[in-house]
């Protein structure tokens, strides 16, 4: 696998949380720069070395609510 890709969004309660798409992989962070060392520290502890992917793709999903 070359490529992992994690779908961004914001807490509920404040801060981000990341789910990956395809391995079970989810966490959450108060911090853009905590989220991404967390994500990275996520994928070293799922994947065995020789596995492991040479990217890490965030892709950041924000909703917005406008008036009617």
């Amino acid at each position: 696998m070359s490529e992992i890709v994690f779908v961004v969004e914001e807490a509920a309660e404040g801060g981000y949380i990341a789910r990956s798409i395809g391995p079970s992989i989810v966490t959450e962070a108060d911090g853009i720069d905590e989220l991404r060392e967390l994500v990275r520290d996520s994928v070293r502890c799922h994947f065995d070395e020789e596995d492991q992917p040479t990217m890490i793709r965030l892709h950041f999903v924000h909703d917005e609510v406008i008036a009617a």
